[in-house]
């Protein structure tokens, strides 16, 4: 059972009490100044829970605590200075609060302690050279706060047992220290220095450094050479992080070749980062046995590298995610590359490739994102590409490909983004297109022609459709106003007749139409005044006629919308072609006009040439005002919340523009793309889609959750970026990315992990529902919304259509703040409960079956979106079919092969545990929503669980609930 509440003060009458431990509960309210007088406390455990506040100064009195964990709360205000009386602490964590002010002093007061952990606060001011006094210090974590000053040289001289420091993500300056104590060598196993602003070298000294693990030094502004000598022979070393710096390979940036070596006795080795530090040279012929089989990332976007791709890579036969775009790369893509079975992203966009797309590329089964684009690729795309099922980000534009698109793409159903653009491609488009489901689509600048494929018009949830600058006939297709999700509609340039559809006019998130340089005729539907989001129009050069709208949008558009239509009338035509006749009337005019213009081209030369600069730096100061306010006290458009301001520009240069490289997901409400700040931040940008007024309530709304709910499950923002055209959220980027990929990666996930993933996503969905101080409804939960931090803590993220309900007398008020998501389907196919195709509002019993659906997911590892499913037959009534108390007939195989060689015990635990979370899989998707547990309820039943799997054969389980063998049979009709 849960404990919710304040901690009462008569506690501190316990005086006789050594450990209270009240972690991962719902305690709010403060810590009471009265646990001061447990004199005789030796344990205080208060982590995880909603704790605010400060942190009472008469903590000091407890002078024979040995751990004080206080982490992922959200206390506030400084760390009090009485801490330094704690002369037996030897574990210190108030890692992930709100505490701010400087780190105090008086810490080297206690020789004792072992660990400090005082990441993911707003802490300032420099790292105390006194720390360097704690002899027994081991573990040192400062990560993610606002220090600024250099590293202490003292603390890797004095602190002669130091096993890990982390000061990542903050403004540390000057140079990494470059004498240590020669004992480190025997303990010092992680430095991570990630996001700051160092300079100078990597210290020798790390090269005697037996058991270092973890090298993670990316974003900082280092000037050096690769560290070979430093990782050579590092058997132990599994993560090197050198990205964003300035490195230089050996030889005056010619040769990697002993980089590369000397990671070859490196047998735990998982990543290598090195993107964009600017290394040249060209990958080793022997690449494929310089790196071990076991490593999985390798990173090399952004640098100099020239030469062919070595085959030998395909012997790296755990490769998951390989990145080499933007470089120098020439020869073709080897064969040897679809020999990765768990590869999962190949990125080789804007390089110097030549030569086809290997036919057996859809060996490579596990492919989430093939990224081609910007080379010099020839020939068609196999038809074996088919066989990628999981394939979601297809990147194939501006190569020189040719031949007609394979029917076999439509089997990709998984596709969210198609680019083909900028090619040479011919024929009709596949109606087998039309079976992917999610997909923003560009085909333009091709050679296509033929009719447009009916089965355009059952995209929808399509988002873009660009098939611009081909040579498409026909009719455009009325069931294309059947496309609700769509925002962007580009059928330019091409040679299609008839009439504009007034269906158009349903697409009521329409925000771009162009169907420019075609052959339409006929009157320019009234119903498209339907499309308030609709920013650009553009019919020229058509034949329409008739009256010019004048409502809803039409209101904002010029006669740029409607040139070359002659025949148009009204008041808004009138006005356009009198103007024409005012400047086109007379020959002799014209003449004059050319004569002028040819005099004024040059001084226009002239002017333009100096007037640019300055108009460019103009700008450029105007939209940094605009963004970040003026300092003598004018206000600002940013988001007036307590995290770091961040301008439009920033985070243009963070994602390249918003390349499609860097377009890491996409959803009703927006993008997401990865980027780098220019502190060096790793971050996931979400840019939502502009909406006529209820897109600043959409970003309003985010930021309000994100700013007012705290909770170590859930995604916490880092900033925001608002303008009427632009609104953008800046959150944490999670390397282990989303539960979809740990899911279905390589390395597969034990029951223990499967139950905590489970477990943490009930507790954050229990707290937006019962705890947060406003309730929301998440409205699209699935395990692509769920990212995984370092510790595989599962964190629930993506808010973009939360419906936030502010609780009034007990009745839910969605006046204001549903409105955006009334009138949409919430969700994504498979998970969304029955009752909202019905015309359901958005209710927490809908986030219930949302989170059935993913545990269900967890352990049978099945999609509910595969291909099994169809006909009326889905995830969870296939599971109540087939299961029947016997988990072998649904469960993972993987699960099974796991315990198969472990003791009777410990199998019929995993039975137990299978079993239990397919019966509450099955009880959180009954089809009546009142039969549903609460979140709450399930977050307990995981806690139970958890407990039984640690050792606790009292727990019960989903019986509890009240789940009885009749739910089985309730909704397999």
């Amino acid at each position: 059972m849960r404990i919710s509440g304040a901690i009462p003060t008569v506690i501190g009458e316990l005086s006789r009490l050594q450990s209270l431990d009240m972690s991962s509960n719902s305690i709010s309210g403060t810590i009471p100044s009265a646990l001061g007088g447990l004199s005789h406390l030796r344990i205080l455990d208060l982590s995880n829970n909603s704790i605010s506040g400060a942190v009472p100064p008469s903590i000091g009195n407890l002078t024979l605590l040995r751990d004080l964990f206080l982490n992922n709360n959200v206390l506030s205000g400084d760390i009090p200075r009485s801490i330094g009386n704690l002369s037996s602490l030897y574990n210190l964590d108030v890692s992930s609060n709100m505490l701010t002010g400087k780190i105090p002093t008086e810490l080297s007061n206690l020789h004792s302690l072992g660990a400090i952990q005082l990441g993911y606060n707003q802490l300032h001011g420099v790292i105390p050279p006194s720390l360097a006094m704690l002899a027994n210090l081991f573990y040192l974590s400062l990560e993610h706060n606002n220090l600024s000053g250099s590293i202490p040289a003292a603390i890797f001289l004095n602190c002669t047992i130091l096993g890990v420091i982390d000061i990542g993500n903050n403004s540390i300056s000057g140079e990494i220290p470059r004498a240590a104590s020669g004992k480190l060598a025997y303990t010092f196993a992680a430095l991570n220095l990630y996001s700051n602003n160092l300079t100078g070298k990597l210290p020798r000294w790390l090269a005697n450094c037996t058991i270092l693990r973890i090298l993670d030094v990316e974003n900082n502004m280092l000037d050096d050479e690769l560290p070979t000598r430093i990782i050579s022979g590092k058997k132990y070393l599994m993560y090197v992080h050198l990205s964003n710096n300035h490195f230089q390979s050996h030889d005056n940036n010619t040769n990697l070749e002993p980089f590369f070596a000397a990671l070859s006795n490196c047998s735990n080795l998982q990543e290598v980062e090195a993107g964009g530090v600017g290394i040249g040279g060209q990958l080793p012929s022997r690449l494929g046995s310089m790196l071990h089989r076991n490593m999985w990332h390798l990173d090399l976007e952004l640098n100099a590298i020239t030469g062919p791709i070595p085959a030998s890579i395909g012997d790296i036969i755990n490769m998951t995610l390989m990145n080499l775009s933007s470089n120098m790369l020439n020869g073709t893509i080897p064969a040897s590359l679809c020999r990765l079975p768990f590869l999962e992203q190949l990125v080789l966009s804007n390089n110097n490739l030549t030569g086809g797309i290997p036919e057996c590329i859809g060996n490579a089964t596990h492919l989430g994102e093939l990224g081609l684009s910007g080379n010099a690729l020839s020939g068609t795309i196999p038809s074996s590409i088919g066989s990628l099922v999981r394939l979601s980000y297809l990147s194939l534009q501006r190569n020189k490909l040719s031949g007609a698109i394979p029917p076999s793409l439509g089997r990709c159903a998984s596709l969210l983004l198609i680019d083909l653009s900028n090619n040479s491609f011919t024929g009709a488009i596949p109606e087998e297109i039309a079976g992917i489901a999610k997909v923003t689509l560009n085909l333009s600048r091709n050679q296509l022609g033929g009719k447009l494929p009916s089965g355009l018009s059952s995209m929808q949830q399509v988002e873009t459709i660009d098939l611009s600058w081909n040579n498409f006939t026909g009719e455009i297709l009325p069931g294309l106003g059947d496309c609700i999700a769509l925002t962007v509609l580009d059928l330019s340039h091409n040679s299609l007749g008839g009439h504009l559809p007034p269906s158009l006019g349903r697409l009521k998130n329409l925000e771009s139409l162009n169907v420019s340089n075609n052959y339409l005729t006929g009157e320019i539907p009234i119903t498209l005044a339907n499309c308030d989001r609709l920013r650009y129009l553009n019919l020229s050069y058509n034949d329409f006629t008739g009256a010019v709208p004048t409502a809803g949008p039409f209101v904002n558009f010029s006669c740029l919308s409607y040139l070359g239509n002659h025949r148009l009338s009204g008041p808004v035509a009138k006005r356009c072609w009198r103007r024409r006749r005012s400047w086109y009337q007379s020959r002799k005019f014209l003449a004059v006009i050319c004569i002028c213009a040819a005099v004024l081209a040059f001084v226009l030369t002239i002017v333009c040439a100096v007037s640019v600069r300055k108009i460019r730096e103009r700008l450029a100061t105007m939209r940094e005002d605009m963004f970040r306010g003026r300092r003598s006290g004018g206000s600002s458009p940013v988001m007036k919340y307590k995290y770091p301001r961040i301008t439009y520009r920033e985070l243009v240069e963070a994602t390249d523009e918003f390349s499609p490289d860097r377009l890491v997901g996409t959803g009703s409400y927006g993008r997401v793309y990865r980027g780098t700040l220019r502190d060096g931040t790793m971050v996931a940008v979400k840019v939502l889609q502009l909406q006529s007024g209820n897109s600043t309530k959409s970003f309003n709304r985010e930021c309000q959750v994100l700013k007012r709910i705290r909770h170590r499950n859930l995604m916490r923002i880092v900033t925001a970026c608002s303008l009427p055209d632009f609104k953008a959220l800046v959150l944490p980027f999670m390397a282990n990315g989303s539960l979809e990929r740990c899911l279905y990666a390589a390395a597969e996930l034990s029951l223990v992990q499967r139950v905590n993933i489970c477990s943490d996503i009930a507790e954050g969905m229990s707290y937006l529902h019962h705890h947060s101080p406003v309730k929301v409804i998440h409205c699209d939960l699935k395990p692509s919304n769920i990212l995984i931090n370092d510790d595989m803590t599962a964190l629930v993220s993506d808010f973009g259509i939360s419906r936030l309900v502010m609780s009034i007398g007990g009745v839910a008020n969605t006046a204001d703040v549903g409105a955006s998501t009334a009138n949409m389907l919430c969700g994504s196919i498979g998970y969304i409960p029955p009752e909202y195709g019905y015309g359901s509002n958005p209710t927490t019993k809908g986030d219930v079956y949302s989170f059935g659906v993913l545990v269900l997911e967890m352990v049978t590892r099945r999609r509910p979106t595969d291909d099994m499913f169809e006909a009326g037959l889905s995830l969870h009534k296939w599971v109540k079919m087939h299961y029947h108390g016997r988990a072998d007939a649904v469960v993972d195989p993987a699960l099974v092969r796991m315990v198969r060689d472990q003791t009777p015990e410990v199998r019929r635990m995993s039975d137990v545990a299978i079993s239990e979370l397919l019966e509450l899989g099955i009880l959180c998707t009954q089809e009546q929503a009142s039969a549903r547990p609460t979140m709450m309820d399930a977050a307990d039943d995981l806690d139970r669980l958890k407990r039984y799997l640690g050792g606790d054969t009292t727990a019960t389980f989903a019986s509890s609930l009240g789940f009885s063998s009749t739910t089985f049979e309730d909704d397999i009709d």
